[in-house]
This record gives structure tokens, C-alpha cells and sequence, in this order.
């Protein structure tokens, strides 16, 4: 083992180095949150609303259970989430690194060393002074042990610190963006199977309105054949056929598109039977007015702040960057010309070299360092400031659509029964020679079109929750 005076120098050295670095402080600016840009409350709120006592997780707002499958496969398999958890870890890893600069780097370390010399070979003066010269050749062993600390840097003036603080933020941050990323990918997946299922809804209307306009192109063409009515009803009856075809085989595609949209998101080859029905998943909206506060807790408004720490703490390393760095090498240990006696009394050895490099002359490098990183908070107090008033408006855009929607799809209920009777009507007044062809015509088209407003309306109602689900970065919890 170490002799025991050079180990309690060497202890003390360890020692006074860690105090050192761990009393150390910054020079970066205080943090302060900058205040939001953005009013107090959204447009339409109650002035008196309550603070949100957080946001809940997504599978309070998805209970359709072949929806939830779909994005727990998204979360496991999806690629733009794999990266995102990669660079998450990536982050981490640069952090760990960084930190590792706080402490001091210790090693130990062995060494054999054996040389011959000739009779006619210098050894050095300590050699000449104790055997003048020599009739034959010499050989040298020498053995040695040692432990040191390698060019650590007292941080005094915080400046290793702040890089440590810098790459922690950036952590953060990168931690947030991969949040933001989920939240996105639930809110895709979400709205994806919504729209395959409403076109799936729409190419059943046109399916239906191709087989029901066969059916009238062959009733008209039956009653000219008998005298009754004209070409220009049958010309009529056979255009509305050819449109329904129309729709339903781009409605066909759509569809096939929408699948393979969704089975990008999900990350898998093979979707599950989704047999289900527009009207039927379920989705759960319960959302009460709130200040807009509640948008610091999006994920990327608070990546945007991690940003803007991590640009302040910059600024206290290009401080730093003015003041003397003080570094310590120091090493101790034993050495022997026998390997027996290696670690025997008399044997020790041991070096101090402190180091002191104060800038003198840099051609204004460290001034221009600074000023840098002053610009680049200002650059992230500007991107923070964007992603506040964005959230804001996504939001407002969200909460805007969701309190006019109930009266919108009411009315396009409405206009769908009444196109839907009156197209009854129309049909059976032609059946009866009441009236010519054309008014079974118009009311068909508006039925059909009536229809398939209906499904839009009913997807921008379901799609409206996903849409504030991901404008808020979650729902509020209920207190």
C-alpha cells in the first residue's frame, strides 16, 4: 500500500479540490421567467375561472378501446417517437459527459522499467559520482506505482458549472420536445382512424346513392320505353349515375390512403378490423374555462424555456472565460528497483504542478464569446415568447371551434332529414307523373351532399376534442 503521509497529502489535495468546486458559484445572470405575452384568459372565458390543477393523461380522453390499441402500438413502434427517445437519451449521455468535468479524473497506474548500458555508456552524474568508470555492462529495473489527478480545473468563478448547468437545460428541453412529440403522435393516430372511419361512412353513402340512382336510370329509361317522359329525363337520370360512380371510386381511394396513413403512424404492416363506427368512439371533452397559464405546462413552451435556462447559463461561462483558470496535477505513489520492495518504507514519490492561465491577449475572442451568448438568450427569449403566443392561439383556435360546433352539427342534422323528405317526396311525384325528372334530380343531389356534410361534421366535432387535447398538451385534471 501508499505510505501514509503521502496518502493523507494526496487525500488533502482531493479534498480541497471538491470543496472548491462544490462552493464554486455562477456568473450567469439570475433566471427569471419572462412574463407570458398573452392575455390572462382565452377569448370566451369567464374572467372568474378557476386555475386547471393540471393535465390528466390521454387515456382520460380516448375510452374507445380500438382506438386506445391503435396508439399504444403507435407509442412502441412509431419511428419520429423512436428518435425522439433516442435523442432523449442522446442528451443525456452529452449531459453525463459534461458532468464529469466537476469532478476530478483520478487514475492509477503501474510501470516496469529495465535498461542495459555499456561500459562506455553515461549514467548521469549520480552514477559518476559514485563509481567512476566502469569495466562492464550495467542493467537498470526499476518498478513503479502511482496514483494522480490529471489538469483538474478549480472552478472558482462557476464557469464549469455553467457548462454543466447549459447541458442539463438542453436535456430538459430535448426530454420535452420528445413529450411534445408523443402528444403530436397521439393526436395524429387519433385523428387518422376518425377520418378512416368517416370516409369509410362517406363511400357507403355513395355506394348507396350509386344503387339508388342505377335504380332510377332504370325506371326512367323503363318509362320512355312506354311513352312516358323523355331522352333529357333519362340523359339526366344517367349523369347523377355516373357522378355517384365518380365519388364512390375517389372515396375508394381516400380510403386505402387513410389506411395507409394510419398504419405509417402506428409503425406496423397489419392493422387490427377496425369495423367500427364514426358515431361510436368515444371521447371524453369535460374542459371548464381557465387562465392561459395553463399553456406553461405544454411540453414545447417548456422545451422553449429549458432552451432559454440553457442560453443564460451559457452566458455565465463566456463570463467566466475572463477570469484566471486554476488547474491541479497531482500524483503520488512508490517506486523500487525491486518488485519486493515496491511498496516499502522510503519508497514513496509524489508531484504537485498547479497551474494558473489568466487571458491577457485573446484579440477580442472573449468578448465576442460573450456578446454571443448574450445574442443567443435574446434568440431564446424570442423563440419562448413565439411559443406562448402560438400555443395561445392554437387554443383559442381550438376552444373557438368547439363552442360553435353543438349548434353546427344540430343544424346539418336538420338539413339532412329535411333533404332526406324531400327527396321522398320528389322521387314519388315523378313515380306518379307529377313532376318531370329534374326535381328528383336536384333533391337527390342535395340529399346526397347533405349526407356527406353530416359525416364531415361529425368528424370536425370528434376531431375538435383531439385537436384541444393537443392544443393544451393534455386536458386539465379535475380537481
Amino acid at each position: 500500500m501508499l505510505v501514509p503521509i503521502e496518502l493523507k497529502r494526496f487525500a488533502a489535495l482531493a479534498t480541497t479540490a471538491l470543496l472548491c468546486s462544490c462552493t464554486s458559484l455562477t456568473m450567469a445572470p439570475k433566471y427569471e421567467r419572462p412574463e407570458a405575452p398573452v392575455a390572462e384568459i382565452f377569448p370566451g372565458a369567464d374572467e372568474n375561472m378557476e386555475e386547471a390543477a393540471g393535465l390528466a393523461d390521454w387515456r382520460s380522453v380516448i375510452a374507445d378501446p380500438t382506438l386506445t390499441a391503435l396508439i399504444e402500438a403507435a407509442l412502441e413502434n412509431n419511428r419520429d417517437l423512436r428518435i425522439a427517445m433516442l435523442n432523449v437519451e442522446r442528451a443525456r449521455a452529452l449531459y453525463r459527459v459534461q458532468r464529469a468535468d466537476s469532478l476530478p479524473s483520478v487514475a492509477a497506474e503501474g510501470g516496469y522499467f529495465r535498461q542495459r548500458l555499456g561500459e562506455n555508456a553515461s549514467i548521469g552524474a549520480a552514477g559518476a559520482a559514485g563509481g567512476g568508470s566502469r569495466t562492464e555492462p550495467i542493467t537498470i529495473e526499476q518498478y513503479s506505482a502511482e496514483a494522480g489527478v490529471s489538469a483538474y480545473e478549480l472552478d472558482l468563478f462557476g464557469r464549469v458549472r455553467s457548462l454543466n448547468r447549459q447541458a442539463l437545460e438542453t436535456y430538459f428541453a430535448t426530454e420535452e420536445a420528445r413529450r411534445s412529440t408523443e402528444i403530436s403522435l397521439i393526436a395524429e393516430v387519433a385523428g387518422a382512424y376518425l377520418q378512416l372511419l368517416a370516409d369509410r361512412e362517406r363511400l357507403t353513402i355513395a355506394r348507396e346513392t350509386v344503387e339508388s340512382q342505377q335504380a332510377s336510370y332504370s325506371l326512367t329509361q323503363e318509362l320512355v320505353d312506354n311513352g312516358v317522359g323523355n331522352d333529357l329525363d333519362v340523359q339526366r337520370a344517367d349523369t347523377s349515375v355516373q357522378r355517384a360512380r365518380a365519388d364512390a371510386a375517389a372515396l375508394e381511394a381516400q380510403v386505402a390512403q387513410d389506411e395507409n396513413a394510419l398504419r405509417l403512424l402506428v409503425g406496423q404492416p397489419d392493422l387490427p378490423e377496425l369495423s367500427g363506427q364514426l358515431n361510436d368512439v368515444e371521447l371524453n371533452a369535460a374542459f371548464d374555462d381557465m387562465s392561459s397559464g395553463i399553456l406553461l405546462e405544454r411540453p414545447d413552451v417548456l422545451s422553449a424555456e429549458r432552451r432559454l435556462r440553457a442560453a443564460n447559463a451559457n452566458i455565465g461561462a463566456a463570463r467566466a472565460a475572463f477570469f484566471p483558470r486554476i488547474q491541479l496535477t497531482a500524483s503520488a505513489g512508490t517506486t523500487s528497483a525491486e518488485l519486493t520492495d515496491l511498496f516499502s518504507a522510503g519508497t514513496g514519490v509524489w508531484s504537485f504542478a498547479p497551474s494558473v492561465s489568466l487571458p491577457i491577449f485573446t484579440g477580442g475572442r472573449n468578448r465576442a464569446q460573450l456578446k454571443g451568448a448574450k445574442i443567443d438568450r435574446d434568440i431564446a427569449l424570442s423563440d419562448y415568447e413565439k411559443a406562448v403566443q402560438a400555443a395561445f392561439r392554437d387554443v383559442a383556435d381550438a376552444l373557438a371551434t368547439r363552442r360553435n360546433i353543438g349548434e353546427r352539427l344540430d343544424a346539418t342534422q336538420k338539413l339532412a332529414a329535411a333533404s332526406e323528405r324531400t327527396y321522398t317526396l320528389a322521387d314519388a311525384r315523378f313515380r306518379n307523373g307529377v313532376d318531370n325528372y329534374l326535381s328528383v334530380l336536384d333533391a337527390q343531389r342535395s340529399d346526397y351532399a347533405a349526407k356527406q356534410e353530416l359525416v364531415i361534421v361529425r368528424l370536425e366535432e370528434a376531431v375538435s376534442v383531439i385537436s384541444l387535447y393537443r392544443a393544451l398538451g393534455g386536458f386539465p385534471e379535475t380537481r
